[in-house]
């Protein structure tokens, strides 16, 4: 199985600058990915963190096994593996208290699903257009609604490990998702790894499965690698 992933979520969306000229009009049938909403102001005792883009990546891993035809037609290698398809297109920002007792402010973490490659244009090119509908649906994005299992006490530059509770969007589906989290945070910036295991059927996508050329599974892993700067 070469592993297909499908991503999804992640974190943390900047606010966006206003542009001096209109945009060019999307062709029919087609939906830009929303310009990002500004980043709301922090509670008292709230420090805010936006994501760095060129520091952060989000990704999809999946199981996928090739069979005959995938040898013989595309020159994919029988067999199973783990695909990773990755983006850098990731935005949003997250607001948190360490001192209080509810520690999550306001939050959300969005990733543009049009960027997303792997080791395989073919791979893309079917997300793109019947899987993901990225065209039409352009965005995944993370609600965290909670933190559980986090430390009592935290110092900075110590690793923690916790769960983000929230909501993940995707194709106009909105389902409850937990991402496992292990981030540090040291000074003005948080550096840590998300991961949650998600049903591509959950989100109205048919695994594939072609005769005699591939199978893919159903579970999949959305990776957010993230890295978030404090915004004064």
């Amino acid at each position: 199985m070469n592993r297909f992933f499908l991503l999804v979520t992640a974190l943390l969306l900047l606010a966006a600058c206003s542009q001096a000229t209109p945009a060019p009009a999307e062709p029919t049938g087609t939906t830009a990915a929303a310009a990002p909403a500004p980043v709301p102001a922090a509670a008292e005792g709230f420090r805010t963190f936006a994501v760095v883009s060129e520091e952060s990546t989000a990704s999809y891993l999946v199981n996928e096994e090739f069979f005959a035809d995938a040898l013989r037609k595309y020159n994919i290698a029988v067999g199973k593996g783990v695909t990773i398809g990755s983006t850098q297109t990731v935005q949003g920002f997250l607001q948190l208290d360490l001192a209080g007792e509810q520690p999550l402010g306001e939050n959300r973490f969005v990733v543009d699903l049009t960027g997303l490659t792997s080791d395989q244009s073919l791979r893309d090119g079917w997300l793109r257009d019947n899987a993901l509908e990225s065209n039409q649906f352009p965005e995944a994005v993370f609600v965290a609604s909670s933190i559980a299992g986090a430390p009592e006490n935290y110092t900075e530059g110590d690793e923690a490990t916790f769960q983000l509770v929230g909501e993940l969007t995707v194709r106009s589906i909105s389902l409850p998702v937990t991402f496992d989290v292990t981030a540090t945070l040291s000074r003005d910036t948080i550096r840590g790894v998300a991961e949650a295991n998600v049903k591509m059927s959950d989100f109205g996508v048919t695994p594939p499965n072609f005769a005699n050329t591939l199978v893919v599974t159903d579970l999949f892993t959305i990776r957010m690698e993230l890295t978030a700067k404090e915004q004064k």
